[in-house]
């Protein structure tokens, strides 16, 4: 039974799936927009043309993400995405990538338990692990 990691941007989820899909080679498996429910949404709903539901794949992992009720102000505490990657110029140019308008954390670099590591919060606040062991 697989945990899938689900994300609301609060209204920038399509910035965000074209920006991990140029970042990570993300391939967009689904996208429906609230426009597109075929039963009316409860209570206050976001604009038509923002994401109701998207799933991504980054290598063999799938996420999960929504505009949520696009409140503008997305939050993402408590947890981080660990990307493994294959090499360690895989790492930097991923590393780079996600830091390109982020925040880096913890620099990439080698570890005692890696040949590359660094922590870094993207430029929508999701924090991520890069790790080639």
């Amino acid at each position: 039974m697989p945990i899938q990691p689900y994300l609301f941007f609060e209204g920038r989820c399509e910035e965000a799936l074209e920006y991990y899909r140029r970042a990570l080679g993300a391939e967009i498996e689904m996208l429906m927009r609230y426009k597109d429910s075929p039963e009316p949404v409860q209570g206050k709903a976001p604009p038509p043309d923002k994401v109701m539901h998207a799933c991504f794949r980054v290598g063999d992992a799938r996420v999960m993400a929504s505009d949520g009720f696009a409140s503008g102000s997305p939050s993402f505490q408590g947890f981080s995405l660990s990307l493994a990657v294959r090499s360690e110029a895989d790492a930097e140019r991923v590393f780079g990538a996600l830091a390109d308008g982020g925040q880096v954390k913890m620099p990439l670099a080698k570890t005692f338990f890696a040949k590359r590591f660094g922590m870094v919060a993207d430029r929508f606040g999701v924090s991520w692990m890069v790790i080639h062991e």
